[in-house]
Order: C-alpha cells, then structure tokens, then sequence
C-alpha cells in the first residue's frame, strides 16, 4: 500500500479546513492518501499585531519542515508568503480561487454605508485600516488578532465589544461561515491584498514526483492573476508595515484573454491614496504588475512606503487570511 503523504498544515480552523480541502482533491486527482500534519508557528504563539511579527511569521516553520523532510508538502495563504522564494523549494500549484474580496460582518446586519459615525471596526489588515480611513466614514478602527471564530465574537458573540470586523471573504467560505457576512466589499471600496483568497501548495523542488503529482491541482487563471498581484508587490519592494493592496482579474478581450490589474498604495491614516490600473495578457502577468508599480512609484509611492519603514525586496506580509 502507498504510505500517504505528509501534508503540513497550521493548526487553525481555517488553516486544516483549507489543507484537508487540497488533501481531498488530491487523493480524488490522483488516487494519493494524504494525511495532516500540524505544525505551530511563531504566529500561533503571540499575541502581538501581525505587522509587528515580522515578515512569513506563519510561514517559517512550515519551510522549515519542509527541508527537514518531515513533512512532504505544505499548503499557505498565498498572501502569508513573502515574496522572495524559498532556496530548495517550490510553489506546485496554485488551485482554484476564492473569491478574493473583504467581507464586512456588522451587528444588526449594517453595511459600511450604514454603520454611524463612531462605530468601531475590528481588522488585523494596516491595508484595510488605511482603505476604511480613506472612506471618510469617521470610523474608530482597531487592530483585532486571532482565529475566525474570535474575531467574529467580537461582534456577534454575548461579550461583543465591537460594531463590525472586516475579514477575508475566502476564509469565512471556505469553513461554511458565509451566512454571517453582511456585506461583501466592492474592490472599489476596499481593494484586497496581493494573492488574497489563493492558496500556495509547496513542495521541495528536488522532489520531481511531487512536483508533478501536486501540478494536477494547479489553476492557471488564478495563477496569473495571483502573479501579477504579487510581481507589483515585490517591485514596490514593500515592507511589512506598509498598506500594499491589489486586485488582478482575467477577462475576455478582443484578442483574447487579457488580465486587468488594480493597484495602491495608501497611508495609513488614509489621506494618501494612489491607485493605478494596467491591463495585458497572461503571459505577461508579471510583467503587468512589475509595470503598475512603477508608475506607482513615479506618483510618489515611494514616500509613503518609505515613511513605514521600507526593508527591502520580498518582505511584504499581511498576515494570515483570518
């Protein structure tokens, strides 16, 4: 009998959730048993603000079972790696999308429009913070950590202590929670971050068997536009502090597929905010995003990046979907 695949995982609700998903539809691909394999990370284990942790803060250990080979592969948020890869490994696959956009989940069943002057909103995104800010709502915004299920009692639970928590719509789908959203923000609204709602499946890339047995889960539409997202990123060479938020979307165009690509850069109190857009094919998705932000940088993204402490090339992290 094969012996199952390790499969390394998080140990979240979302995070098993999301891995025993891509395990089912890899056994149902290709006939392979896989089993999870918890592993803690220096994000489960404080307490602290996500952009106070530090760049792949969910990501590390999981890499560094990788190399260790006690597990076989790992599946992240796509939007929790940074952008620089990892020596010796490789993304595999990137399945199928969820939709990638911010949900609001409001007592009373409000909409943004709806929430009073006043109202607090729980977000552990600097990205959302500054979007929400840009508004003009007169919102008090508030960094929030934790779980789905703790962030969502914060508004729903008999101890609520906030008005509204902003979360990303993939993960609230992918653990059967979407009843409780009471708006899904429009990317006009609230652009979401770079890779937001995809997944990474990583593998060592020695291992050629693997790579192409998990290459059966990959999803090339979701593949370019996750690319392009995250080429804008790494050319803006932003720091884990700064609010960075993309959008990339594959459409028909007179001569074929064509991605079109959103773009921004926003200060943290919101009364800076540059947004771009650039469209071009597939193939060329990094080049899109490579393009988008630097035009971004020549209005001047640079200074509010550079104002939130600018560390260098692959090093954004905006923590993890929940």
């Amino acid at each position: 009998m094969t012996a199952p695949l390790r499969l390394g995982t998080r140990g979240s609700t979302l995070a098993m959730a999301q891995s025993g998903q891509v395990a089912e539809a890899l056994t149902a691909a290709t006939g392979r048993p896989v089993e999870l394999v918890e592993v803690v990370t220096a994000g489960d284990r404080s307490n602290a603000p996500v952009h106070r942790l530090g760049v792949g803060v969910f990501v590390s250990a999981l890499r560094d079972a990788l190399t260790a080979r006690t597990i076989d592969f790992a599946v992240h948020s796509y939007k929790d790696l940074p952008t620089a890869g990892a020596p010796g490994l490789h993304i595999a696959a990137v399945p199928a999308r969820q939709d990638p956009r911010d949900a609001l989940i409001a007592q009373g069943g409000r909409t943004l429009a709806e929430l009073p002057p006043g109202a607090t909103v729980g977000t552990g995104a600097l990205r959302r913070i500054a979007q929400l800010h840009a508004l003009g709502l007169q919102l008090e915004v508030t960094p929030v950590r934790g779980n789905i299920d703790t962030r969502l009692a914060r508004v729903l639970g008999p101890d609520a202590d906030l008005d509204a928590v902003v979360l990303a719509r993939a993960g609230l789908a992918r653990i059967g929670r979407t009843d409780v959203i009471t708006e899904t923000l429009d990317p006009m609204l609230m652009l979401p971050a770079p890779a937001q709602g995809a997944l990474a499946v990583e593998c060592r890339a020695d291992d050629q068997d693997l790579v192409e047995l998990l290459g059966t889960l990959d999803h090339a539409p979701s593949r370019y536009t996750v690319t392009a997202e995250r080429a804008l990123l790494a050319t803006l060479e932003a720091g884990c502090t700064a609010p960075v938020a993309a959008y990339a979307e594959l459409a028909e165009g007179d001569a074929g597929d064509e991605i079109y690509l959103r773009g921004a850069v926003i200060s943290p109190d919101g009364t800076r905010d540059l947004r771009l857009s650039r469209t071009g094919t597939p193939a060329d998705a990094a080049e899109i995003g490579k393009a988008l932000a630097a035009e971004l940088l020549e209005l001047g993204a640079d200074s509010i990046l550079g104002h939130q402490g600018h560390t260098g090339p692959g090093t954004q992290q905006f923590g993890s979907t929940e």
